[in-house]
């Protein structure tokens, strides 16, 4: 695949390259002689070969530039990211999950292309696939290959249990992801399994995670810190460390999408709540989510108001930027807060928190006071 991919990208333009995180800012005037180049096939003009080594690793870029880089279209609406669940269905029973029931059920084959045709016109350049387990579906390596292949960038949400496999590793290799971030459940097969609630899961995780990082894939750990493994979580970094591999540790719980607070039970009673202050962001005006059937909100969380994209398209996904500043309003137990300017918090999550009958001090200032005196 190209090594390359010219886009837009929200009120600017980039070249990136599939590997790492190398990229380069470029005007809209050499973006469009890039273009030039590739639709005459013309070879790659001059100031991008000299500007590759050092900006984008890639080196001896010469030759068609049509064969090298993939030039995408500008489009409207413009967003940048997006996320999507491929599929609920998950090889893991993990006790602490936001999803709740994960029924095995996405897209058949041909709405997944319409699905993937629809967010490279609307503009997205960084798809974050996740699940359920990503790499479960029938249809994951087709539909990152056709990702790939259309210049969208990948990064994939693993628990990293079959990243092991040939078809997988194969398809990586063919156009690498921008970073495979897998979740770490443990640094014993006792606790691991724990959490988890399947047998030989552990075993599954470390084959798969020591596979990816042999074959040279941008792995990173996102530790996963509950009341069954905190003790470990110094341990989940080290292995991370030896692996050579960034981590980074989730100490939060939060209840399920459809509201229950049963999974904040495994809640890590050594954590406590810290976050910073929440001062806004541009969900459903730069990115948003779609879900395994294809109806895309404006964030992950908040999931009442929704767009069918398969039916109504790009013109559907403009809606979001007004649903978004709906969905920030601070209303029901929220209005007229009195610490809004400080809260760390945002309104569609302590909303979650809320319906799930939360006690106030896991996400509320005024709930932290209370506890203090």
């Amino acid at each position: 695949m190209h090594e390359l991919i010219a886009s837009p990208y929200l009120d600017h333009h980039v070249i990136a390259s599939r590997t790492g995180s190398a990229g380069l800012k470029v005007t809209r005037r050499h973006y469009l002689g890039l273009k030039d180049a590739v639709d005459d096939g013309n070879s790659v003009p001059e100031w991008l070969a000299k500007a590759a080594p050092r900006y984008l690793g890639v080196h001896d870029l010469t030759g068609p530039a049509a064969e090298r880089v993939l030039v995408r279209e500008e489009t409207e609406p413009a967003f940048a990211r997006a996320s999507y669940e491929i599929n609920l269905g998950c090889n893991y029973d993990c006790t602490h999950c936001y999803l709740g029931d994960k029924p095995f059920i996405g897209l058949p084959w041909e709405k997944k292309v319409r699905l993937l045709e629809v967010l490279r016109d609307v503009g997205v350049l960084y798809l974050q696939v996740t699940g359920g387990e990503a790499t479960v579906d029938r249809d994951f390596v087709r539909t990152y290959l056709l990702a790939s292949q259309l210049g969208i960038l990948v990064n994939l949400s693993t628990n990293g249990s079959r990243l092991w496999r040939e078809d997988i590793l194969d398809a990586f290799r063919q156009a690498a992801p921008k970073e495979i971030a897998v979740s770490m459940y443990g640094a014993t097969q006792e606790s691991y399994e724990a959490l988890t609630q399947r047998r030989g899961s552990y075993k599954q995780f470390k084959r798969g995670v020591e596979a990816a990082v042999a074959a040279g894939l941008p792995v990173k750990l996102n530790i996963i810190v509950t009341r069954h493994n905190d003790a470990e979580e110094a341990d989940m970094a080290t292995y991370a460390e030896d692996l050579g591999i960034s981590h980074f540790s989730y100490h939060q719980i939060t209840p399920t999408f459809n509201g229950e607070g049963d999974v904040m039970t495994q809640q890590s009673t050594r954590h406590g709540r810290k976050r910073k202050p929440f001062t806004g962001c541009n969900a459903g005006h730069t990115f948003f989510a779609v879900d395994p059937l294809g109806k895309a909100t404006f964030c992950k969380i908040a999931r009442e108001k929704e767009v069918d994209v398969l039916q109504e398209g790009a013109n559907g996904l403009r809606k979001l930027g007004d649903y978004a500043d709906e969905g920030h309003l601070r209303t029901g137990g929220c209005a007229g807060c009195t610490l809004s300017g400080t809260c760390s918090t945002c309104r569609p999550l302590a909303k979650l928190y809320q319906e799930a009958g939360a006690e106030l001090n896991r996400y509320c200032q005024h709930g932290e006071k209370e506890q203090m005196s």
